[in-house]
């Protein structure tokens, strides 16, 4: 599409290759960058890709409209160990459907008003928002204890 958009974008391994608008929702189809993964079970590299299903995922949005990613989520085939491991997106969380920016920046906002003000603004249900306040609270915990183990 355009370096423009892949710029003001600004997340890793990824072009943005169609921008759509229905209604007030922004649609950005993206292609993945790097042609094969590192196996999770045996390590190994492959690029023999399995299948690719597109997958929808919220992001931050733009000039008051929501924005949509639509990502190929992509299952390669391990010669190695003849497994079929799925692609890890780095900004995107296993078996989220926001970006880490997005519940992040729902986090923050919760944290400086009410989940009801945010499920207003952003139209998603309450258990939504408190799923994601929930989880982000939890990794950030998780980090932290890290953070603090490896002090020691």
């Amino acid at each position: 599409m355009s370096f423009h958009l892949d710029y003001l974008l600004a997340l890793p391994g990824v072009r943005v290759e169609t921008c759509t608008q229905v209604e007030e929702k922004i649609f950005l189809g993206l292609s993945i960058l790097s042609k094969g993964i590192v196996c999770h079970h045996c390590k190994n590299p492959t690029g023999k890709l399995h299948q690719a299903r597109p997958i929808l995922v919220r992001d931050l949005s733009v000039f008051g409209r929501p924005v949509y990613l639509k990502i190929p989520r992509r299952q390669f085939y391990c010669p190695t160990c003849q497994r079929y491991p799925t692609e890890r997106i780095d900004f995107l969380d296993v078996k989220r459907r926001h970006t880490q920016r997005y519940e992040q920046n729902i986090y923050e906002r919760v944290k400086q008003s009410n989940m009801e003000q945010i499920v207003r603004e952003e139209g998603l249900n309450y258990d939504k928002i408190k799923g994601i306040f929930e989880q982000v609270k939890k990794n950030r915990i998780g980090n932290g204890l890290n953070e603090f183990v490896s002090m020691r």
